[in-house]
C-alpha cells in the first residue's frame, strides 16, 4: 500500500511517498516543492496542482494523507493554505485516491506520543522511525513523511483499500 503524505503550503509543499511491506514503512520519495513569491498566486496554485498530478501519476499511491489547517493570527496566509489545499484535494479526489485528514495533534500524537510537542520533537522522532537517505530535507518533507505515517498508524481504523 502507497501514501501520499502532504504537508499543505504554497511557498513550500511537503510531498512524501510511503509504502508499508511486511508490516515496515518505507520512504520512496520525498521532497519541498517551492514555488517563487513573484509569481502570482493564481499561478502558484496551478503549479501545486501539476505537481501534485505528476506525483501521482508517477507513483500511483492508494491515498493521500494531508495535514488540515490550523489557523494562526494571519488570516491571509490561512487563506491561501485553504486554497491551496483545495488544489490538492481536487487532484487527489480527480485521480481517485481516497483521501485521509489528519489535525496536527493527531499527528504528533502519533509520531511522538504526545500532543504537544514542537516541530524539532516531530522531526527527531520521524527520523527514527524511517530511515531517510537524502541529507538537508526540508521540514516540510518531514511533516508530509509524518502525516503518511499517521496514516499508516491509523490503518484498521481507517480502512484503506
Amino acid at each position: 500500500m502507497r501514501i501520499l503524505g502532504i504537508d499543505p503550503g504554497y511557498e513550500r509543499l511537503g510531498i512524501a511517498i510511503m509504502e508499508k511491506r511486511e508490516n515496515k514503512d518505507f520512504l520512496v520519495y520525498s521532497e519541498c516543492f517551492q514555488t517563487s513569491k513573484e509569481t502570482p498566486f493564481h499561478e502558484r496554485l496551478l503549479l501545486l496542482g501539476k505537481r501534485i498530478e505528476e506525483i501521482i501519476q508517477e507513483y500511483k499511491p492508494n491515498a493521500m494523507s494531508i495535514e488540515t489547517l490550523m489557523f494562526n493570527t494571519n488570516q491571509k496566509t490561512a487563506m491561501n493554505v485553504a486554497e491551496a489545499r483545495g488544489v490538492i484535494l481536487f487532484q487527489g479526489m480527480k485521480c481517485g485516491l481516497e483521501i485521509f485528514e489528519f489535525t496536527p495533534l493527531q499527528i504528533k500524537i502519533a509520531i511522538t506520543g504526545y500532543g504537544r510537542s514542537d516541530k524539532s520533537q516531530v522531526t527527531e522522532m520521524t527520523k527514527r522511525l524511517v530511515k531517510i537517505d537524502k541529507k538537508g530535507a526540508k521540514d516540510d518533507e518531514y511533516d508530509a513523511i509524518a502525516c503518511a505515517l499517521t496514516c499508516f498508524a491509523s490503518y484498521n481504523t481507517l480502512k484503506i483499500r
